[in-house]
């Protein structure tokens, strides 16, 4: 694992009597006696403190999604005899690289982070220097041609997106860009909001979809704890591992959000 530099800052979360929605938590932090508060889904301002992310929802709140998500593809992958090495991965939503270090424990060849926000490559860079042999920063429903170019030169046989689905963050037709960036077969890994999967519109109905029509062969499904809230509940996800057979035609994705 990575050793992260942090500053020194003292975290504040509401009171636990407050049930907050996902997206309306919240925490404060203290730094040289300045307090400002910083929404969760704020995660600009979270990659910008050094060692914020990991204290806040890996070691406060639990969160066990990169370890659970990239084991079970572990697990999917070694069934059906794969060589990880050969394997070349989009890390899609790659944050600071918390995913990516995991996709290296096991063993994967090339790893390649794409996210929206510049203050996550600069994060991942930051704190785990050399994991991704290339990040790219951009919006994948607005490509420019040489965006476009770059993001197809490595042959990726992989992708993993985890705790960035469900809550507008990643829109389907992103979703739907990164998984056409991948070989066909391939390997698809996710997590999200168990109510979101299971809903008939939206992310859910778009996923179902994508498995009627056999887009994507699912391999494994796992329900189980992303993470606590910060009023101490538990926050139910499903991880799954899929192969993918084709591409998802884009018109679908955006129906989708239609």
């Amino acid at each position: 694992m990575a050793t992260l530099d942090t500053v020194d800052f003292a975290l504040h979360l509401p009171d636990a009597r407050d049930e907050l929605d996902q997206d309306e938590e919240w925490c404060e932090i203290e730094i040289d006696g300045a307090r400002r508060r910083i929404r969760f889904h704020d995660y600009a301002a979270i990659y910008n403190i050094p060692g914020l992310y990991e204290r806040l929802f890996a070691e406060q709140l639990e969160c066990d999604s990169p370890r659970f998500v990239t084991e079970l593809l572990g697990e999917q992958l070694r069934a059906a005899k794969v060589n990880p090495a050969a394997l070349t991965a989009l890390d899609f939503g790659a944050g600071n690289g918390m995913v990516g270090e995991r996709l290296a424990e096991l063993s994967i060849g090339d790893i390649v982070g794409v996210d929206l926000l510049p203050e996550a490559r600069d994060a991942a860079h930051r704190d785990r220097p050399g994991l991704y042999s290339d990040y790219f920063a951009l919006d994948l429903t607005d490509l420019s041609g040489s965006d476009r170019a770059n993001l197809m030169r490595p042959d990726f046989s992989v992708m993993a997106c985890v705790a960035a689905l469900g809550f507008g963050d990643i829109p389907p037709l992103a979703f739907a860009e990164a998984f056409n960036l991948v070989a066909s077969p391939g390997w698809i890994a996710f997590n999200i909001r168990d109510r979101f999967l299971e809903e008939t519109t939206g992310f859910g109905g778009f996923i179902a979809r994508m498995m009627h029509e056999g887009v994507l062969d699912e391999r494994a499904r796992q329900r189980y704890t992303h993470r606590q809230s910060t009023a101490g509940a538990a926050l139910e996800y499903v991880a799954v591992v899929a192969e993918k057979r084709a591409d998802v035609p884009l018109h679908w994705a955006r129906e989708a959000s239609a």
